[in-house]
């Protein structure tokens, strides 16, 4: 053959295999035993679902002021893992209340009874599908996670989830070991506008109801079976966190007592007074504490 034939047909060659390189793979399966916890990650088109090596996980026991929501998640959960019938979940409200931290304690309590979680950033939602097809005849239960979620307008992960929420074809696992957890600040999980409410019609009777774009706003959280508020905590609930934290960290209940005064300060210069400004005082303050008393030593 031709030495330049030759030459040509290695360059395809070359060309081909870098072209194959570059094409997105098809989503394949993890070293299940690695972790109890997956990032869905996509990277130069290739998605993966990376095993979470050290997992921040949390009790139930020390999320405190949250007792009435903590019930119906860990409820909904436990149904889930053990194959009764289980809602989708939307847990919304302020930020800071503890609606991630509750998802993170379920997986730590049912991890053993074989619940796993995937985590996925609403970017990448439109994968929902392949996610579902590859742990559809999995022996363990899966959540798949997503944190703090909303849309804005003609998001594609918005249809998508709709879907898959709603029933489709794709379902959530063929023998229903699948269940979606968000977390939002919004309660229809998109930006509503103060000129829908024109769209509003009101009827004779006194009945009111809302127009086209309100509706389609509904439409997506509805779709979620179970919804969990939180709410802002009041200065006292705030001081009960905040000594919950200090204990569980190894302080005295008289070291609690006087952080008081400026756990307050410290909520009162970040405008919040959340479970999680909370946890934040709590190891600054143990932090200044263990290293003033190690300056106090010989």
């Amino acid at each position: 053959m031709d030495t330049k034939v030759i030459e040509l047909l290695e360059r395809l060659l070359r060309v081909a295999e870098s072209v194959d390189a570059r094409l997105p793979k098809a989503l394949t399966a993890p070293d299940w035993s690695a972790s109890i916890a997956f990032l869905y990650r996509k990277r130069h088109g290739n998605a993966q679902l990376e095993p979470v090596k050290n997992i921040q996980l949390i009790a139930l026991e020390q999320l405190c002021q949250v007792d009435i929501q903590k019930q119906k998640i860990w409820e909904n959960t436990e149904q889930f893992v053990k194959g009764a019938l289980a809602n989708n979940v939307l847990l919304t409200g302020a930020r800071g209340t503890g609606k991630s931290s509750l998802v993170k304690a379920c997986l730590n309590d049912f991890a053993a009874a074989g619940l796993r979680l995937i985590e996925i950033d609403k970017d990448d939602l439109v994968d929902l599908p392949d996610i579902i097809n590859l742990v559809a005849d999995r022996s363990e239960r899966f959540i798949i996670f997503c944190d703090d979620l909303s849309f804005d307008e003609g998001e594609p992960g918005y249809k998508a989830l709709k879907s898959v929420l709603d029933g489709s074809i794709a379902g959530t696992g063929t023998n229903g070991n699948v269940l979606i957890y968000a977390t939002s600040n919004r309660r229809h999980l998109l930006p509503e506008y103060i000129k829908e409410n024109l769209q509003y019609q009101h009827q004779e009777n006194g009945e009111v109801h809302p127009g086209e774009g309100t509706e389609e706003k509904i439409s997506l959280s509805e779709r979620f079976g179970l919804w969990v508020s939180f709410y802002p905590f009041s200065q006292q609930d705030y001081l009960a966190i905040v000594d919950q934290w200090l204990l569980s960290l190894g302080q005295s209940q008289d070291d609690v007592a006087k952080s008081h005064p400026e756990a307050l300060i410290w909520a009162l210069e970040r405008g919040s007074r959340s479970g999680r400004v909370a946890f934040q005082f709590a190891k600054d303050y143990c932090g200044r504490i263990a290293l003033h008393r190690s300056a106090k030593r010989p």
